[in-house]
């Protein structure tokens, strides 16, 4: 794999990447722009890829080289990189990288790599966030995609700046499952649709207003990516935007629980595994207004709650024989206990018991900490960690209860 490293703060992370992906047994060879190698140094990248680092294209003729430049091949650097790769990665994808990419320059030894390379590409954005929403970074994304580029990340989260914003690498551990997933598409779930329910739903008060919750839907969209990383056909339903779904994942898009249960009931008869990860509201309006409710008509308004439909519920009880549930269960107190209740009362596989509010919380953000309870008894406590490392532990502990607890039939 050719790792190509560019000019942004986020390649501290780099270190990391390289250390896991030669973990996983991946062969990493690195490029660097010029400026990366102003803020890490190429030694330190060579130490720890074990391969020499390509970082600067031959001088000119006439121009005085370095004992570097003068090693036999050096010259067709680029040129080997590019056809030897069987993935080009690029972590941090900075936005010049982006722009420089979707031109076709070739003036350093990282665009001239790419413009010749025949091997998937895999891009991990980190910029500002008003550089990541510009319409020139995403046309130049949009352009690279149209080219098969595939893309991981960015995530929000604090930036270089110190601002809160959309525009944050994504961790290595996710770049890495996004790059084995394009060295190898087929794993473990090939064969399996696979079923997810994501965000908050949002039950109307009037045309304007909704009750709804502070789910991100972040969870949801792991999960989705994960299942089809390893090779199974994913349909999401979202209440929330999902813009950069990974390849084999289709977006279904609702509001309410209502229309969340109509579209599952929809797909369920295909699916072999559910993950409900959705926030689905308890209540909803009993008499939603057709009009906008205004403050000078009512300057005091009560609002008659029922009870909302349970899709987790429902969906458990209308499953084939050979589907999996897992249900979600997000709890202020008590978790373990609460989630256990749950885990019998909805009749699901697996449920993963989730603590929210506080510094804390599973709720809104990009990281996690889960209990799984599944109905064999066993128990997994997950750490804080990022929410597509969880999504990868929920996915191996329903790999394992598809296995024994609901056996799929023999090919």
């Amino acid at each position: 794999m050719a790792l190509h490293v560019s000019g942004g703060i986020a390649l501290v992370k780099v270190p990391e990447l390289i250390t896991r992906l030669r973990r996983e047994g991946a062969e990493v060879r690195v490029a660097m722009t010029p400026t990366a190698t102003a803020l890490i140094s190429p030694t330190t990248l060579q130490a720890l890829s074990g391969q020499p680092v390509a970082w600067r294209l031959p001088t000119p003729r006439g121009g005085r080289r370095s004992a570097e430049e003068a090693a036999p091949g050096h010259g067709m650097a680029h040129l080997q990189l590019a056809s030897w790769a069987e993935l080009q990665l690029v972590a941090p994808a900075t936005a010049s990288t982006l722009a420089r990419l979707a031109l076709g320059l070739a003036d350093d030894v990282v665009s001239a790599t790419l413009l010749a390379s025949p091997a998937p590409l895999l891009l991990a954005p980190a910029m500002e966030t008003g550089m990541w929403r510009a319409a020139a970074t995403q046309a130049n994304l949009a352009t690279l995609r149209g080219r098969g580029a595939s893309v991981v990340g960015p995530v929000s989260g604090r930036l270089a700046s110190g601002r809160e914003g959309e525009g944050r690498m994504a961790e290595p551990g996710e770049i890495l499952e996004a790059a084995l997933a394009l060295l190898s598409p087929a794993g473990p779930m090939r064969g399996w649709e696979v079923l997810v329910t994501a965000g908050g739903t949002r039950e109307p008060i009037d045309p304007v207003r909704f009750l709804g919750n502070r789910s991100s839907g972040r969870m949801g969209l792991r999960l989705a990516a994960e299942a089809a990383r390893r090779g199974a056909l994913v349909r999401l339903v979202s209440t929330v935007p999902q813009p950069d779904l990974p390849e084999g994942v289709e977006l279904i898009p609702v509001e309410t629980g209502e229309e969340m249960l109509r579209a599952c009931l929809r797909l369920l008869p295909r699916a072999r595994l559910l993950l409900m990860a959705a926030a689905v509201a308890d209540y909803r309006l009993e008499r939603p207004s057709e009009r906008k409710l205004h403050r000078s008509e009512a300057p005091e308004l009560e609002l008659r709650l029922v009870a909302n439909v349970d899709v987790l519920a429902e969906l458990s009880r209308a499953r084939p024989r050979d589907c999996l549930v897992v249900g979600f269960a997000a709890e202020t107190e008590d978790v373990r206990r609460r989630g256990e209740e749950k885990l019998r009362r909805k009749g699901c596989d697996l449920l993963v018991a989730n603590q929210v509010g506080g510094e804390r919380s599973a709720m809104g953000g990009d990281h996690a900490a889960a209990t799984l309870l599944a109905t064999d008894g066993r128990v997994t406590e997950l750490a804080w960690e990022p929410k597509a490392e969880i999504a990868a532990r929920i996915l191996d502990e329903a790999e394992r209860l598809a296995a024994r607890v609901r056996p799929a039939a023999p090919d």
